[in-house]
């Protein structure tokens, strides 16, 4: 069962590797000019933005980091979300100059390159990356189903942000999505197989 969870969550790469290879294409653009003319200028939307910010994620990581590091005193958590977050950032970076997608044409564009959208990444990173531990520590399923709706909520609507600013295409976040949810989901792989050695270890 685990192996079949796990493989749903890396499909999404897929995805990701065909929006790379394909969003020139007449039928993705037309896509991209659809949803954009749907969210661009939404204020409402917009604001989420701040939520995937670089300052906003970094805290919220010095917070987990503090928390398992210090009131948990559990370092594989530290080292599982230095690998999610700043492991993904790093990712990101890499993948941005791999494929140097313009980003759309508007005042004050930022500089960097398109896709993936680095919010949109980021923020399923940090968000799943703290419903999965905290969500580890509580024994109530509905904090976990809590957890996990408002990680679900926020990532959508920082991607969503993105576009309704300008800032990214529709396909540049959803290439964002989808490799910030693949990439989560190997980091749980490596994660809870350590896990699993340590019980096994203590047992012998």
């Amino acid at each position: 069962m685990r192996f079949i969870i796990y493989a749903i969550g890396l499909l999404p790469f897929f995805l990701f590797r065909l929006i790379g290879q394909n969003y020139e294409l007449e039928s993705f653009q037309q896509f991209d000019e659809k949803v954009a003319s749907m969210l661009y200028g939404n204020d409402f939307i917009i604001l989420f933005h701040y939520i995937g910010d670089t300052t906003t994620v970094m805290v919220i990581t010095l917070i987990m980091v503090f928390y398992f590091g210090v009131k948990q005193q559990n370092y594989r958590a530290i080292l599982f979300i230095v690998l999610t977050v700043a492991g993904g950032t790093a990712i990101n970076q890499f993948l941005k100059g791999y494929y140097a997608r313009p980003r759309p044409e508007i005042e004050d564009q930022l500089s960097s390159f398109s896709y993936p959208s680095g919010h949109s990444m980021l923020g399923v990173l940090f968000l799943f990356t703290a419903a999965y531990l905290f969500s580890k520590l509580s024994s109530s399923s509905m904090v976990t189903i809590i957890s996990w709706a408002i990680a679900i909520i926020l990532f959508v609507l920082i991607g969503l942000s993105r576009i309704a600013e300008g800032r990214h295409y529709a396909t540049d976040v959803l290439g964002g999505w989808s490799l910030g949810i693949a990439y989560f989901t190997l980091c749980v792989i490596w994660y809870e197989h350590g896990e699993r050695l340590l019980k096994k270890n203590r047992l012998v």
